[in-house]
């Protein structure tokens, strides 16, 4: 039975009343003491009694019985000894109360009855407690469930507040599915009504009422820029269906049910973005309404230096420039102000200062420049006027012109320089020497930049400059290399009774003969003739053009084109150019000739040979001569088809006034000839030259008066 933790004497038995409506039964006697003695004192029996805690269930306590582990108190038993019975047996145990209602599951448990005096679960009271007054006794074990002893509430207000709650929400549930179709009262979407519309309904409306906005180009600015953006194009169009799916549909949501039960505000529209047609919309912005940042500038305008400040640029931030119109787009008006960032020049202010601090000094006052035995002073104008500030690296970079201080320097002195002197042949006894190719003095530009900046951007402003030997464009050791020594081709012509064409061909003669065909050179007889002018030396004579014999300046220069032909023709030379006459020259040889005529008609040869071609000519014993000095490369041979196709002359009548008789000339006919040229024995050139010319016909004047004879 285990031993009591605290043990008290029990109270006489008339001092415990008995619960109302309830019999204590007859505590039985006594066993007596082993070989019939009475026991000495007379003290019952006492069984243990153990105190729990009651469990709770819901909201109603009732006694949890012992947990496992739990310390036992023990207190003592109250006995109520009947008559005739041994005070030293226990009293029977007490009837179970009765069950509650079958299936009941809020059935309160009843509370159990008082324990039967001496039973081992009768619960002693606690030392000095005092009995309650009323004629109830109180049980220590129903505290906390019946309170004072009548059935706990509780169950079945929980029970009415659940069936509320169910109802409640059913109600809820009812109303949300009621206005699931419907957008709430008062709703509109960039500015278009559609509150109380069904979800289709609102969809329309939108669509319909954003049409315009949806379809119109977007304005945006950056900065001092503007520009507009076609919506398709950036891909941004309206999502009519979910931007009314966020406001109608069933939703437990109740904020959903307060809009349709007070009324939505203003919402923002669903935006659909294409975001590769979006990011080059942007690129585009970005591209053209970019604000160029200006760099600064220093120039020199008359002498003083003048600076264009630098200027920060702008360009469109893409990032946040996406944001600012999806965000905004449709619900705000526009323009969309685009964020934009400082793009910095590349030649910033502190760079602009520092040249212009460079360009003040420069013309703070005089440069003195020591050259060959003369002293030069150059002003501040003319160093301004050779100076200019370049952009380089990031920075503005002082650029001097050496051309233009060389030219100050030399206007500045006296004879600073010579001109070097072209070696060139001369004829002398017939034959060709060289004379001249004198060297010159000369300023380098470079080294004269390099001696005066330095001088004209510090404080020292003196300079010292060497003169240069300038070499001639042909030296005398050039010439001689070219190996004109001989004559490696010549040809003459018949010169005509005309002494005004003889002038000409003489002075023709003058301006060809030390012409020099270097090797690879490609050479104009027009050009070495040129100007055919009579302030150039020549006379009015006899020419044919377009099939007309005429006067023009510069008569018979054909023939001294024909004697030049042959001259290289049998050289060897390259022919680039040459076109014979219209009519054949007997002294001429048929189909081998050439002439010139301003502007239209022009011989060329090109000197195909390593070495030089040195021309010469001159007029004597009643002929034309032309030779060509070099050393001998090709071997050539040349031979002619003969005539054919003769064509015989006729007489031709004019009235022109200004007709003048001409006795008739040469046949018509055509005629080829052929050369071949040899380079060592071998063939290098084959060619044929074929050419027809024309009747030289009688012309006879019948114009009034006879015409001119």
């Amino acid at each position: 039975m285990g031993h009591p933790t605290e043990r008290e004497t029990a109270p006489e038995p008339s001092s415990i009343p008995a619960a109302p409506g309830r019999v204590t039964p007859a505590a039985p006697a006594a066993p007596a003491t082993p070989g019939g003695d009475e026991p000495e004192d007379e003290v019952p029996y006492e069984p243990l009694v153990r105190a729990y805690e009651a469990r709770v269930i819901g909201t109603v306590s009732v006694p949890a019985g012992p947990p496992k582990g739990a310390p036992t108190q023990i207190l003592p038993a109250v006995t109520a000894p009947a008559s005739g019975t041994n005070p030293g047996i226990p009293a029977p145990a007490a009837p179970a109360p009765a069950a509650p209602p079958a299936g009941s599951p809020w059935a309160e448990a009843p509370a159990p009855a008082a324990p039967v005096t001496g039973s081992p679960w009768a619960e002693a009271p606690s030392a000095g407690a005092v009995p309650p007054s009323s004629g109830t006794p109180a049980s220590p074990l129903l505290d906390g469930i019946s309170g004072d002893g009548a059935p706990s509430r509780l169950p079945k207000v929980a029970a009415w507040a659940g069936i509320g709650i169910a109802v409640a929400g059913g109600l809820y549930v009812g109303a949300q599915w009621l206005v699931s179709d419907k957008v709430p009262q008062g709703t509109t979407v960039a500015g278009v009504e559609i509150g109380g519309m069904t979800t289709q309904s609102a969809v329309f409306a939108l669509e319909d009422g954003l049409a315009t906005r949806t379809s119109e180009p977007i304005a945006v600015t950056a900065g001092e820029a503007s520009s507009t953006v076609d919506p398709a194009d950036a891909g941004l169009s309206l999502d009519a269906a979910a931007t009314v799916d966020g406001l109608a549909g069933f939703s437990l949501s109740p904020v959903r049910l307060w809009d349709h039960l007070v009324g939505a505000d203003d919402v923002a529209p669903k935006v659909a973005v294409d975001r590769d047609k979006l990011d080059a919309a942007i690129a585009d912005l970005q591209e053209s309404m970019l604000v160029t940042p200006k760099n600064g500038t220093v120039k020199l305008v008359d002498g003083a230096p003048v600076a264009t400040p630098a200027k920060d640029g702008t360009e469109v931030v893409v990032a946040e420039a996406e944001d600012a119109i999806t965000s905004g787009w449709l619900i705000q008006p526009g323009p969309f102000e685009l964020p934009t960032r400082f793009v910095e020049p590349e030649i910033d202010q502190a760079d602009t200062d520092a040249a212009l601090a460079q360009a003040e000094k420069l013309v703070s006052g005089p440069v003195q420049v020591s050259v060959g035995d003369q002293k030069v002073e150059l002003p501040a104008e003319a160093l301004a006027t050779a100076a200019s500030f370049k952009k380089v690296d990031g920075a503005l970079e002082l650029r001097l012109k050496g051309k233009e201080l060389v030219a100050a320097i030399v206007d500045r002195s006296d004879d600073l320089l010579s001109e070097p002197v072209d070696a060139r042949f001369e004829f002398s006894g017939g034959k060709p020497v060289i004379v001249g190719g004198e060297p010159g003095t000369a300023l380098k530009a470079g080294d004269v930049v390099a001696a005066i900046r330095p001088a004209a951007t510090g404080d020292e402003r003196s300079a010292t400059v060497e003169l240069i030997e300038k070499q001639p464009e042909d030296t005398r050791e050039e010439l001689e290399k070219l190996g004109v020594k001989e004559v490696v081709s010549s040809f003459t012509t018949p010169l005509t009774n005309e002494p005004i064409r003889t002038q000409n061909l003489i002075r023709g003669s003058q301006l060809l003969t030390g012409s020099l065909i270097k090797p690879g050179e490609t050479f104009s007889l027009y050009d070495a003739l040129s100007p055919v002018t009579v302030e150039n030396g020549y006379y009015a004579a006899g020419v044919v053009s377009n099939g007309i014999h005429t006067e023009g300046v510069g008569g018979g220069l054909s023939q001294m084109a024909t004697t030049t032909y042959n001259a290289v023709y049998f050289a060897g030379f390259e022919d680039v150019n040459h076109r014979p006459h219209s009519y054949w020259f007997t002294r001429y040889p048929p189909g081998r000739e050439a002439t010139i005529y301003k502007g239209n008609l022009d011989m060329k040869f090109k000197n195909d040979t390593p070495y030089g071609a040195l021309m010469q000519a001159w007029v004597s014993g009643g002929e034309l001569h032309v030779a060509v000095w070099g050393t001998k490369h090709f071997t050539v041979k040349t031979s002619d088809s003969g005539k054919s196709k003769i064509v015989p002359t006729t007489t031709v009548h004019s009235t022109d006034p200004e007709c003048e008789h001409y006795p008739a000339g040469q046949a018509g006919f055509s005629i080829t000839n052929y050369r071949k040229v040899y380079l060592d024995g071998k063939l290098v050139k084959d060619e044929a030259y074929p050419w027809t010319y024309k009747p030289d016909n009688e012309i006879v004047c019948d114009a009034p008066g006879g015409g001119k004879d």
